[in-house]
């Protein structure tokens, strides 16, 4: 068995269909045998809708913490502190009493976008993009509390307090209402102004709300502390623990990954997608089409993030009636590189960088009779990588010059094509990230520097478990084919 050194930090992670809790020891090593998911499931429609009842996220998280703490044995003494990130972007109204009045709506909840339109013909766009550090977009909250606003009157006006799914939880656990939320957290709602560490007056006074209507913010690196009775007695090894705020998942998964500087960029594809780099500039200038968010006072993330990813797969996968994509590895790699003939905007679940069309959908040219299922799947897979690349090339002229991209994600990691074929993309070597939950390990790393037990965000580096290097031919087709997704995109989008 491994020796591993106290203390200990239990992490969460709170993602879009699980769940998912372990601990790790003071190096940030997973410990074995301590891991726990549990899945939870989103509602969604052909209207936009995406949105999930707080109490069935509330029930995997609380199940998802009971099972680790089953499994600690000897350990559950040493246990320092717990750690959280959470799914971005998500927004529930509560009453005074903390109990929820809608549903948790999700970034991917597109219903907004009529309403987004409307503000961004009220705002100066330019000005509170730079405030803000993101777009007018349906991932966002502006448009959310005018939807709701316009759509339920009667609801809106009883709702007392807007909050994202980590506080509401905490509210929950800690059993009052002065918990905080992260400026990591509600960097991903649109509301926070990201130079003054505030949220954002005139976007508050615009949509008819005060500070008194959402959480007070503190960074990451607060605690909360002091379980409510209920909680304290069912999670008794936590119940004088320090409870960290939760941060951004993204931003969990570039410091799980060992992605903490300029030099090292990240790239993930799970659900969704994103690139992303951890700046040192507390409010950097931000490339028109990405978004920053801040990590604390002092970080910033950079980057942008794609509503398409493992989700484009699994629609593939189902519609196209094909086997899983790690199956498909030898079958890919006998195809020539953009040779199908067909491009696609692989826009089903909406876009978001780098055009932020809020009336965006998956669009398909070039489809023959000939055409094969697997050309289509291949089609697919090279015209996600092309977003990569697009933003990479807004992204990456600002970092270091001798950038690594560490990729990391299920989607991705599952096929050694698709990684290979990311790089070919990029032009630039794409590593794999060895860890196996590099998500929760970021949010332990964030406890472990909280604690003190950590100096820096890479005490200990993230392991890699392989690298792809470019292959100028097949970048060359690359770059046409991504040319054509341009021509395609401004032809149909603007």
């Amino acid at each position: 068995m491994p020796e591993y050194q106290a203390p200990f930090v239990l992490a969460v992670d709170i993602g879009s269909s699980s769940v998912k809790a372990g601990l790790y020891d003071a190096t940030a090593r997973a410990v074995e045998g301590t891991d726990v998911s549990v899945p939870h499931d989103q509602v969604v429609a052909s209207d936009g809708t995406s949105e999930e009842d707080a109490s069935q996220i509330q029930v995997a998280a609380e199940h998802a913490i009971d099972g680790v703490l089953a499994k600690t044995g000897r350990y559950a003494t040493s246990i320092g502190g717990v750690g959280f990130d959470a799914m971005a972007s998500t927004v529930l109204g509560v009453d005074k009493n903390d109990d929820p009045l809608t549903p948790v709506y999700t970034y991917a909840d597109t219903r907004t976008a009529q309403d987004v339109e409307q503000l961004k013909a009220e705002l100066n766009v330019p000005v509170m993009y730079d405030r803000t550090g993101v777009m007018q977009h349906t991932s966002y909250l502006p448009g959310r509390l005018r939807w709701l606003r316009r759509t339920n009157p009667v609801l809106f006006s009883r709702i007392d307090r807007y909050l994202d799914i980590s506080t509401y939880l905490f509210t929950q656990w800690f059993g009052r209402r002065d918990v905080h939320a992260s400026y990591c957290v509600s960097s991903w709602s649109g509301l926070l102004n990201r130079r003054d560490l505030c949220w954002d007056q005139g976007l508050l006074g615009r949509l008819g709300l005060g500070e008194e209507n959402l959480p007070s913010l503190a960074p990451w690196h607060l605690a909360e502390t002091g379980l409510s009775d209920e909680y304290a007695r069912r999670w008794q090894q936590l119940a004088d623990v320090p409870f960290y705020l939760s941060v951004g998942d993204g931003a969990a998964v570039n410091v799980g990954t060992g992605c903490v500087n300029d030099g090292r960029v990240a790239l993930t594809v799970g659900t969704t997608g994103a690139m992303r780099v951890l700046s040192d500039t507390a409010a950097p200038e931000v490339p028109n089409g990405l978004w920053g968010y801040r990590l604390g006072a002092e970080h910033t993330l950079l980057g942008g993030s794609f509503s398409e990813g493992g989700n484009v797969i699994q629609w593939a996968m189902n519609t196209l009636r094909l086997p899983p994509v790690e199956q498909l590895n030898a079958e890919l790699s006998k195809l020539r590189p953009a040779d199908h003939g067909i491009d696609v905007l692989p826009f089903i679940a909406g876009e978001r960088a780098t055009g932020w069309s809020n009336n965006a959908s998956g669009m398909f040219r070039g489809i023959r009779q000939a055409t094969t299922p697997l050309q289509i799947l291949q089609a697919i897979l090279e015209s996600v990588s092309y977003r990569f690349s697009l933003v990479a090339d807004l992204l990456l002229p600002g970092t270091s010059a001798n950038y690594e991209v560490v990729a990391s994600g299920g989607a991705i990691q599952n096929s050694n094509w698709w990684m290979q074929t990311m790089s070919d993309v990029l032009g630039v070597p794409v590593s794999v990230s060895a860890e196996e939950q590099d998500t929760s390990r970021g949010a332990a790393i964030l406890a472990l520097k909280a604690l003190g037990i950590w100096e820096s965000l890479d005490d200990v580096p993230a392991k890699i478990a392989q690298t792809f290097d470019p292959r100028p031919d097949f970048s060359e087709a690359y770059g046409e084919a991504k040319a054509r997704q341009v021509d395609l995109y401004k032809r149909l989008l603007g």
